[in-house]
Protein backbone atom coordinates (compact mmCIF):
# COMPACT_ATOMS: atom_id res chain seq x y z
CA UNK A 1 0.00 0.00 0.00
CA UNK A 2 1.22 3.47 -1.05
CA UNK A 3 2.51 5.47 1.98
CA UNK A 4 3.62 9.26 2.79
CA UNK A 5 6.27 10.75 5.09
CA UNK A 6 5.45 14.13 7.03
CA UNK A 7 7.71 15.77 3.84
CA UNK A 8 5.16 14.93 1.60
CA UNK A 9 1.95 15.93 3.43
CA UNK A 10 -0.48 18.76 2.94
CA UNK A 11 0.52 21.70 5.40
CA UNK A 12 -2.08 22.90 7.38
CA UNK A 13 -1.83 26.48 6.47
CA UNK A 14 -2.84 25.30 3.20
CA UNK A 15 -5.94 23.04 4.64
CA UNK A 16 -6.96 25.76 6.85
CA UNK A 17 -6.16 28.90 4.56
CA UNK A 18 -7.20 31.52 6.78
CA UNK A 19 -5.28 32.77 9.64
CA UNK A 20 -4.45 35.92 11.96
CA UNK A 21 -1.21 36.87 13.71
CA UNK A 22 -1.85 36.26 17.60
CA UNK A 23 -3.52 39.46 19.33
CA UNK A 24 -0.84 41.96 21.14
CA UNK A 25 -1.93 43.15 24.10
CA UNK A 26 1.19 45.45 24.76
CA UNK A 27 0.54 45.75 28.50
CA UNK A 28 -0.18 42.93 31.26
CA UNK A 29 -2.77 44.74 33.21
CA UNK A 30 -5.97 44.62 30.82
CA UNK A 31 -5.80 40.75 31.57
CA UNK A 32 -6.13 38.74 34.74
CA UNK A 33 -7.03 35.30 36.67
CA UNK A 34 -9.92 37.10 38.12
CA UNK A 35 -12.24 39.62 37.19
CA UNK A 36 -12.58 41.47 39.62
CA UNK A 37 -8.65 42.48 39.80
CA UNK A 38 -9.66 43.83 36.42
CA UNK A 39 -12.59 46.00 37.79
CA UNK A 40 -10.74 47.19 40.87
CA UNK A 41 -7.56 48.23 38.20
CA UNK A 42 -9.88 49.89 35.37
CA UNK A 43 -11.35 51.89 38.73
CA UNK A 44 -7.45 52.98 39.27
CA UNK A 45 -7.23 53.86 35.77
CA UNK A 46 -10.26 56.87 35.34
CA UNK A 47 -9.64 57.86 39.19
CA UNK A 48 -6.08 58.78 37.95
CA UNK A 49 -5.70 62.32 36.27
CA UNK A 50 -3.13 63.72 33.74
CA UNK A 51 0.57 62.26 34.15
CA UNK A 52 -0.77 59.90 36.45
CA UNK A 53 -3.22 57.92 34.26
CA UNK A 54 -0.78 58.32 31.70
CA UNK A 55 1.91 56.28 33.72
CA UNK A 56 -0.69 53.78 35.11
CA UNK A 57 -1.51 52.82 31.27
CA UNK A 58 1.76 52.46 30.36
CA UNK A 59 1.73 53.84 26.57
CA UNK A 60 3.62 52.07 23.85
CA UNK A 61 3.85 53.57 19.86
CA UNK A 62 0.54 51.71 19.61
CA UNK A 63 -1.57 53.49 21.76
CA UNK A 64 -1.55 56.06 24.33
CA UNK A 65 -4.35 57.57 26.52
CA UNK A 66 -4.95 60.09 23.27
CA UNK A 67 -5.37 56.97 20.96
CA UNK A 68 -8.90 57.01 18.91
CA UNK A 69 -9.76 53.64 18.37
CA UNK A 70 -12.86 51.81 17.34
CA UNK A 71 -15.06 49.08 19.26
CA UNK A 72 -14.09 45.63 19.53
CA UNK A 73 -17.00 44.15 17.31
CA UNK A 74 -19.76 42.70 19.74
CA UNK A 75 -18.41 44.79 22.90
CA UNK A 76 -19.15 47.50 24.32
CA UNK A 77 -15.82 49.34 25.11
CA UNK A 78 -15.81 52.84 24.80
CA UNK A 79 -14.48 54.99 21.49
CA UNK A 80 -13.98 58.00 23.40
CA UNK A 81 -10.17 58.67 24.07
CA UNK A 82 -9.12 57.06 27.02
CA UNK A 83 -7.84 59.99 28.69
CA UNK A 84 -11.39 61.18 29.14
CA UNK A 85 -12.86 57.97 30.26
CA UNK A 86 -14.86 57.44 33.00
CA UNK A 87 -17.40 55.12 34.32
CA UNK A 88 -17.70 51.78 34.88
CA UNK A 89 -14.94 48.98 33.36
CA UNK A 90 -16.74 47.00 30.54
CA UNK A 91 -17.22 43.57 31.44
CA UNK A 92 -14.37 41.43 31.30
CA UNK A 93 -14.51 38.24 28.99
CA UNK A 94 -13.09 34.85 29.26
CA UNK A 95 -9.99 34.63 26.89
CA UNK A 96 -7.05 31.69 26.62
CA UNK A 97 -4.48 33.60 28.00
CA UNK A 98 -1.24 31.27 28.18
CA UNK A 99 -1.41 27.50 26.95
CA UNK A 100 -4.11 26.33 29.40
CA UNK A 101 -4.50 28.96 31.39
CA UNK A 102 -7.95 30.78 31.07
CA UNK A 103 -7.88 34.39 32.34
CA UNK A 104 -9.94 37.22 32.21
CA UNK A 105 -9.84 40.55 30.00
CA UNK A 106 -11.31 43.81 29.20
CA UNK A 107 -12.49 44.14 26.04
CA UNK A 108 -11.46 47.49 25.27
CA UNK A 109 -9.17 48.02 21.89
CA UNK A 110 -8.07 51.21 23.59
CA UNK A 111 -6.04 49.18 26.03
CA UNK A 112 -4.96 46.82 23.55
CA UNK A 113 -2.14 47.16 21.12
CA UNK A 114 -3.23 44.66 17.66
CA UNK A 115 -6.50 42.70 19.33
CA UNK A 116 -7.51 41.73 15.90
CA UNK A 117 -11.07 42.83 15.36
CA UNK A 118 -11.45 39.99 12.40
CA UNK A 119 -11.26 37.36 15.28
CA UNK A 120 -13.67 39.15 17.70
CA UNK A 121 -16.04 39.60 14.62
CA UNK A 122 -16.33 35.40 14.30
CA UNK A 123 -16.12 34.73 18.10
CA UNK A 124 -19.29 32.58 19.29
CA UNK A 125 -20.36 29.62 21.13
CA UNK A 126 -19.89 27.79 18.00
CA UNK A 127 -16.14 28.73 17.42
CA UNK A 128 -13.24 26.84 17.98
CA UNK A 129 -9.75 28.49 17.88
CA UNK A 130 -7.13 26.33 16.62
CA UNK A 131 -3.43 28.34 17.92
CA UNK A 132 -0.24 26.68 16.60
CA UNK A 133 2.31 26.52 19.46
CA UNK A 134 5.71 27.88 19.32
CA UNK A 135 7.23 24.47 19.98
CA UNK A 136 5.79 21.39 19.06
CA UNK A 137 6.32 17.36 18.53
CA UNK A 138 8.44 15.54 20.66
CA UNK A 139 10.79 16.26 23.42
CA UNK A 140 13.78 13.87 24.52
CA UNK A 141 11.76 13.54 28.04
CA UNK A 142 8.30 13.19 26.28
CA UNK A 143 6.94 16.20 27.99
CA UNK A 144 6.10 18.11 24.68
CA UNK A 145 2.34 18.73 24.82
CA UNK A 146 0.69 18.96 21.10
CA UNK A 147 1.87 21.31 18.15
CA UNK A 148 -2.02 22.80 18.14
CA UNK A 149 -4.02 24.24 20.68
CA UNK A 150 -7.76 23.95 20.52
CA UNK A 151 -9.96 26.52 22.10
CA UNK A 152 -13.59 28.11 22.30
CA UNK A 153 -12.60 31.52 24.11
CA UNK A 154 -10.84 34.04 22.01
CA UNK A 155 -7.02 33.17 22.34
CA UNK A 156 -4.50 36.18 23.10
CA UNK A 157 -1.69 34.09 23.87
CA UNK A 158 1.78 34.91 22.66
CA UNK A 159 2.30 31.60 20.08
CA UNK A 160 1.71 31.22 16.37
CA UNK A 161 -1.01 31.71 14.00
CA UNK A 162 -4.88 31.79 14.87
CA UNK A 163 -7.01 29.43 12.80
CA UNK A 164 -10.23 29.81 13.09
CA UNK A 165 -12.68 26.31 12.08
CA UNK A 166 -15.17 28.89 10.53
CA UNK A 167 -14.90 32.08 8.99
CA UNK A 168 -18.07 33.70 9.36
CA UNK A 169 -20.57 33.31 12.91
CA UNK A 170 -23.00 30.50 13.61
CA UNK A 171 -20.35 27.90 12.39
CA UNK A 172 -20.79 28.59 8.48
CA UNK A 173 -18.38 28.88 6.17
CA UNK A 174 -15.72 26.48 7.33
CA UNK A 175 -12.16 27.84 6.88
CA UNK A 176 -10.85 25.03 5.36
CA UNK A 177 -9.98 24.46 1.71
CA UNK A 178 -13.07 24.51 -0.40
CA UNK A 179 -13.70 20.72 -1.85
CA UNK A 180 -11.65 19.16 0.89
CA UNK A 181 -14.17 17.14 3.41
CA UNK A 182 -15.73 16.59 -0.12
CA UNK A 183 -12.76 14.74 -1.36
CA UNK A 184 -11.59 13.35 2.03
CA UNK A 185 -15.74 11.74 2.42
CA UNK A 186 -15.43 10.28 -1.35
CA UNK A 187 -11.98 8.41 -0.21
CA UNK A 188 -12.94 7.79 3.13
CA UNK A 189 -16.60 5.87 2.09
CA UNK A 190 -18.12 8.09 4.93
CA UNK A 191 -19.50 11.57 5.62
CA UNK A 192 -16.75 13.91 7.13
CA UNK A 193 -17.07 16.93 8.77
CA UNK A 194 -14.97 20.55 9.81
CA UNK A 195 -14.96 18.98 13.03
CA UNK A 196 -13.94 15.78 11.44
CA UNK A 197 -11.19 17.10 9.82
CA UNK A 198 -9.97 19.36 13.18
CA UNK A 199 -9.91 16.15 15.21
CA UNK A 200 -7.92 14.37 13.15
CA UNK A 201 -5.12 17.79 12.70
CA UNK A 202 -5.21 17.60 16.20
CA UNK A 203 -4.19 14.34 16.65
CA UNK A 204 -1.46 13.94 13.73
CA UNK A 205 -0.16 17.47 13.22
CA UNK A 206 3.58 17.89 13.63
CA UNK A 207 6.15 20.26 12.56
CA UNK A 208 7.76 20.48 8.96
CA UNK A 209 9.87 22.70 6.75
CA UNK A 210 7.52 25.71 6.13
CA UNK A 211 5.08 25.23 9.04
CA UNK A 212 3.06 21.87 10.25
CA UNK A 213 2.20 19.60 8.35
CA UNK A 214 -1.26 17.11 8.05
CA UNK A 215 -0.79 14.05 6.31
CA UNK A 216 -3.48 12.79 5.30
CA UNK A 217 -5.49 9.12 4.79
CA UNK A 218 -7.80 7.28 2.77
CA UNK A 219 -7.86 4.40 5.10
CA UNK A 220 -11.26 4.49 7.12
CA UNK A 221 -9.68 2.73 10.10
CA UNK A 222 -7.01 4.53 10.53
CA UNK A 223 -9.01 7.89 10.20
CA UNK A 224 -11.55 6.38 12.80
CA UNK A 225 -8.32 5.88 14.81
CA UNK A 226 -6.83 9.31 14.76
CA UNK A 227 -10.22 11.02 15.08
CA UNK A 228 -11.02 8.75 18.60
CA UNK A 229 -7.83 10.76 19.65
CA UNK A 230 -8.30 13.96 18.28
CA UNK A 231 -11.66 13.99 19.41
CA UNK A 232 -10.96 13.33 23.35
CA UNK A 233 -7.75 16.04 22.52
CA UNK A 234 -10.37 19.05 21.61
CA UNK A 235 -12.63 18.19 24.55
CA UNK A 236 -9.84 17.99 27.03
CA UNK A 237 -8.55 20.67 25.12
CA UNK A 238 -12.06 23.14 25.28
CA UNK A 239 -13.58 21.90 28.62
CA UNK A 240 -16.72 22.98 27.29
CA UNK A 241 -19.12 19.94 28.44
CA UNK A 242 -18.49 17.68 31.24
CA UNK A 243 -15.73 18.16 33.39
CA UNK A 244 -12.60 15.65 32.92
CA UNK A 245 -12.07 13.20 35.88
CA UNK A 246 -9.30 10.78 37.02
CA UNK A 247 -10.37 7.08 38.07
CA UNK A 248 -10.93 7.69 41.93
CA UNK A 249 -7.34 6.78 43.45
CA UNK A 250 -5.82 8.99 40.90
CA UNK A 251 -7.97 12.07 41.20
CA UNK A 252 -5.99 15.50 42.57
CA UNK A 253 -6.70 16.65 46.15
CA UNK A 254 -5.84 19.54 48.31
CA UNK A 255 -3.97 17.25 51.14
CA UNK A 256 -3.27 20.14 53.38
CA UNK A 257 -4.66 23.27 53.16
CA UNK A 258 -3.05 26.52 50.41
CA UNK A 259 -2.15 29.80 52.27
CA UNK A 260 -3.94 32.41 51.78
CA UNK A 261 -1.18 34.20 49.57
CA UNK A 262 1.07 31.23 48.28
CA UNK A 263 4.43 31.89 47.02
CA UNK A 264 7.25 29.14 46.26
CA UNK A 265 6.14 26.84 43.65
CA UNK A 266 8.10 23.24 43.94
CA UNK A 267 7.26 19.81 42.79
CA UNK A 268 7.92 16.89 45.09
CA UNK A 269 8.27 14.21 42.01
CA UNK A 270 8.64 11.38 44.96
CA UNK A 271 5.64 11.67 46.59
CA UNK A 272 3.95 13.26 43.15
CA UNK A 273 2.71 16.42 45.50
CA UNK A 274 2.34 20.07 43.79
CA UNK A 275 3.69 22.68 46.87
CA UNK A 276 2.28 26.07 47.73
CA UNK A 277 4.10 26.97 50.23
CA UNK A 278 3.08 24.87 53.29
CA UNK A 279 -0.27 23.90 51.42
CA UNK A 280 0.19 20.52 49.03
CA UNK A 281 -1.60 18.67 46.14
CA UNK A 282 -1.53 15.05 45.34
CA UNK A 283 -1.56 12.93 43.84
CA UNK A 284 0.12 14.63 40.66
CA UNK A 285 1.53 12.70 38.28
CA UNK A 286 5.32 13.55 36.91
CA UNK A 287 3.58 13.48 33.32
CA UNK A 288 1.19 16.70 34.85
CA UNK A 289 3.72 18.39 36.25
CA UNK A 290 6.60 18.07 33.56
CA UNK A 291 3.67 18.82 30.74
CA UNK A 292 4.83 21.37 28.24
CA UNK A 293 3.29 23.79 25.65
CA UNK A 294 5.20 26.09 23.42
CA UNK A 295 8.97 24.86 25.75
CA UNK A 296 7.13 26.16 28.73
CA UNK A 297 5.83 24.10 31.42
CA UNK A 298 2.30 24.48 31.92
CA UNK A 299 1.82 24.36 35.42
CA UNK A 300 4.51 26.17 36.53
CA UNK A 301 3.56 28.95 34.08
CA UNK A 302 0.04 28.70 35.35
CA UNK A 303 1.20 29.07 38.89
CA UNK A 304 3.53 31.68 38.65
CA UNK A 305 0.57 34.12 37.28
CA UNK A 306 -1.19 33.90 40.09
CA UNK A 307 1.48 33.82 42.53
CA UNK A 308 4.30 36.40 41.19
CA UNK A 309 3.43 40.03 42.50
CA UNK A 310 2.95 42.89 39.93
CA UNK A 311 5.56 45.54 40.19
CA UNK A 312 4.60 47.92 43.52
CA UNK A 313 2.98 50.89 41.86
CA UNK A 314 1.32 49.83 39.09
CA UNK A 315 -2.18 48.69 37.91
CA UNK A 316 -0.72 44.65 37.75
CA UNK A 317 -0.02 44.73 41.37
CA UNK A 318 -3.48 44.89 42.08
CA UNK A 319 -4.51 41.64 42.84
CA UNK A 320 -6.85 39.44 45.44
CA UNK A 321 -5.50 39.67 48.74
CA UNK A 322 -5.95 36.16 49.39
CA UNK A 323 -6.12 32.98 46.93
CA UNK A 324 -9.95 32.49 45.66
CA UNK A 325 -11.37 29.20 46.12
CA UNK A 326 -11.69 28.97 42.28
CA UNK A 327 -8.41 29.25 41.48
CA UNK A 328 -8.00 25.91 43.44
CA UNK A 329 -10.68 24.18 41.18
CA UNK A 330 -9.36 25.71 38.50
CA UNK A 331 -5.85 23.92 39.42
CA UNK A 332 -7.39 20.26 40.48
CA UNK A 333 -9.36 20.75 36.50
CA UNK A 334 -5.81 21.62 34.88
CA UNK A 335 -4.11 19.01 36.43
CA UNK A 336 -6.53 16.48 35.70
CA UNK A 337 -6.56 17.60 32.17
CA UNK A 338 -2.72 16.99 31.57
CA UNK A 339 -2.88 14.20 33.32
CA UNK A 340 -5.74 12.55 30.38
CA UNK A 341 -3.78 14.53 27.49
CA UNK A 342 -0.35 13.08 28.83
CA UNK A 343 -2.17 9.75 28.36
CA UNK A 344 -2.69 10.15 24.94
CA UNK A 345 1.13 10.97 23.50
CA UNK A 346 1.68 7.03 22.75
CA UNK A 347 -1.40 6.69 20.69
CA UNK A 348 -0.63 10.68 19.32
CA UNK A 349 2.98 8.91 18.42
CA UNK A 350 1.57 5.70 17.07
CA UNK A 351 -0.22 7.65 14.09
CA UNK A 352 2.40 9.57 13.04
CA UNK A 353 5.87 7.60 13.93
CA UNK A 354 5.52 5.75 10.67
CA UNK A 355 3.82 5.88 7.35
CA UNK A 356 0.68 6.99 6.74
CA UNK A 357 -1.67 3.85 4.70
CA UNK A 358 -3.37 5.16 1.23
CA UNK A 359 -2.47 8.66 1.83
CA UNK A 360 -4.25 11.72 0.53
CA UNK A 361 -1.08 13.49 -0.79
CA UNK A 362 -0.86 17.67 -1.61
CA UNK A 363 -0.20 15.90 -5.68
CA UNK A 364 -3.92 14.42 -5.32
CA UNK A 365 -5.66 17.43 -3.89
CA UNK A 366 -4.18 19.54 -6.95
CA UNK A 367 -5.15 16.92 -8.86
CA UNK A 368 -9.12 17.32 -7.43
CA UNK A 369 -8.71 20.97 -7.77
CA UNK A 370 -8.80 21.19 -3.74
CA UNK A 371 -5.36 23.31 -3.85
CA UNK A 372 -3.64 25.41 -4.36
CA UNK A 373 -7.02 27.45 -2.46
CA UNK A 374 -7.89 31.06 -3.96
CA UNK A 375 -6.67 33.88 -2.33
CA UNK A 376 -9.14 35.10 -1.37
CA UNK A 377 -9.63 31.75 1.27
CA UNK A 378 -6.84 33.31 2.83
CA UNK A 379 -8.60 36.70 3.51
CA UNK A 380 -11.27 36.96 6.15
CA UNK A 381 -14.96 36.88 5.23
CA UNK A 382 -17.15 40.00 5.00
CA UNK A 383 -19.42 39.37 8.47
CA UNK A 384 -20.44 42.94 8.82
CA UNK A 385 -24.03 42.47 9.86
CA UNK A 386 -24.29 44.99 12.43
CA UNK A 387 -22.84 48.39 12.63
CA UNK A 388 -19.87 48.54 14.81
CA UNK A 389 -18.71 52.10 16.48
CA UNK A 390 -15.38 53.93 15.07
CA UNK A 391 -13.74 56.25 17.06
CA UNK A 392 -15.46 59.22 19.05
CA UNK A 393 -18.90 57.23 18.38
CA UNK A 394 -18.56 57.46 14.71
CA UNK A 395 -19.93 54.93 12.49
CA UNK A 396 -17.43 52.36 11.31
CA UNK A 397 -16.92 51.61 7.67
CA UNK A 398 -15.69 48.54 6.84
Amino acid sequence: MPSVTHDDAPLLADLMPWSVAPPRLGRGWPAAPDAASLEARWDALVKAGGQDREALFQPTRSRTPHSAVGQLPGRSGGTGKLARATGPCPEPVRVLYAPFDEQWLIPDQRLIDAARPELWRVADERQVFVVETARGGAAADGSAGPPLLATSLLPVLRAGRVRPLFRRPGATEPNLAPGLTDHLASRLGRDTSPMDVLAWAAAVARPAPGGLAVPLTGDADEWERGMAVGRRMLWLMRRDGERPKLPGGRRPYVRAPLPSRPGAVRYDREDEALLLDEGRISPVPPEAWDFEAGGVRVLEQWCAARTEPGEPGTLAAIRPAVWPQAWTSELLELITVLALLAELRPRREALTDGAVPDPVTPAELCEAGVLPVAPSARRPASVLDAHEEGPEGQLALI
